[in-house]
């Protein structure tokens, strides 16, 4: 188990953004039981956040909601004062594409850091840690075609921009931001980068990454070419956020995934797991595959492609078991149904 910190000892009060998400939800999880006693949780101003006062420990911990959009600075300001950590979650992502990219997804992600940062830089707060995404990682045709991706990668803001890629864009240039102001300002800032994320969910929604596995099991053809690089089971995340965050050295960018494979891969791991379901198969010559090809065209795989955050201490979950709580999960919220 990576070494966190004793439950008994006394926490700083944290921010949370994001709080209620998928993500959000189980780092505020995280947080309550590891002994963190006052976290300030920042929710979109409408949602739905009454889940988090039913997590266990909560009725016992102040466990405090403010409702902050990320482009209002006041409110976001008034949420981090009196922290001494903030961890950076909330960022806007849709299962539909946008009618409007800019206003709906790159604004709010870059404007909305910076706010963040912004408080935090006003109250003095220890460390912020920035949820970014392996979208700021690939895609990035221009990567050595023979060496795993690793945290120096970027992605390619004119490839995605030209393949109307939108969220990819928001995550890169919001982190880019992030290390800019950092830099400038002198903040400690230290950035996560989990790949699509699986696990139970505590919101009542259907989040993005759970959706891959959904609509995979349904018979979905998608081969998630720009958006994948493997998998990680969501309290994962959530451990090596408040890893990062109680280990004073920790610097830089973390990828936080349970390996680097393809799709295609993942997609004939489920299947095995879960015959009953559609998912997509390919007859050739009587041979039967999920995929044809790479899905992900040239990646090269790596079993300890998160090896910065494994040397921390962080063990992962094994993928069949992030699948197995996904799927019963979503059978039990009724986002899965057997055909």
């Amino acid at each position: 188990m990576a070494q966190l910190p004793a439950t008994n000892e006394n926490k700083p009060p944290v921010c949370v953004t994001g709080a209620n998400g998928f993500i959000g939800t189980w780092l505020v999880r995280t947080l309550l039981d590891r002994g963190y006693t006052t976290i300030h949780a920042t929710v979109l101003p409408g949602s739905d956040a009454s889940h988090l006062l039913s997590l266990p420990v909560a009725s016992a911990a102040r466990l405090a909601v403010h409702e902050a959009h990320l482009l209002d600075a006041a409110a976001l300001s008034a949420a981090v004062e009196g922290c001494s950590g903030v961890f950076h979650v909330a960022s806007p992502c849709t299962l539909e594409d946008p009618a409007d990219p800019q206003k709906e997804l790159v604004d709010p992600a870059v404007q909305g850091t910076l706010n963040v940062l912004a408080a935090a830089k006003k109250f003095n707060v220890r460390r912020v840690v920035i949820t970014s995404s392996i979208s700021a990682i690939v895609p990035n045709p221009g990567w050595p075609g023979d060496k795993p991706f690793d945290e120096s990668s970027w992605t390619d803001l004119d490839y995605c921009i030209s393949r109307k890629k939108w969220y990819p864009v928001s995550k890169t240039l919001a982190e880019k931001a992030a290390w800019e102001y950092a830099e400038k300002h002198r903040l400690d800032v230290v950035a996560i980068h989990p790949a699509t994320c699986l696990g139970t969910l505590l919101q009542p929604g259907l989040n993005a990454s759970c959706a891959v596995l959904q609509q995979l099991l349904q018979g979905s053809k998608d081969t998630q070419e720009y958006h994948w690089l493997g998998a990680v089971h969501v309290k994962d995340v959530a451990k090596a956020q408040v890893l990062l965050f109680e280990t004073p050295a920790a610097s830089g960018r973390y990828l936080c995934t349970n390996g680097i494979y393809q799709f295609g891969d993942f997609a004939d791991r489920v299947s095995k797991l879960f015959p009953e379901f559609p998912v997509h198969r390919c007859i050739i010559k009587s041979v039967t595959y999920r995929f044809t090809g790479e899905t992900q065209p040239g990646l090269v795989a790596c079993k300890d492609a998160a090896k910065r955050l494994i040397d921390l201490g962080l063990v992962f979950t094994p993928v069949e078991d992030a699948v197995q709580d996904t799927v019963d999960s979503l059978r039990a919220k009724g986002f899965l149904t057997q055909q």
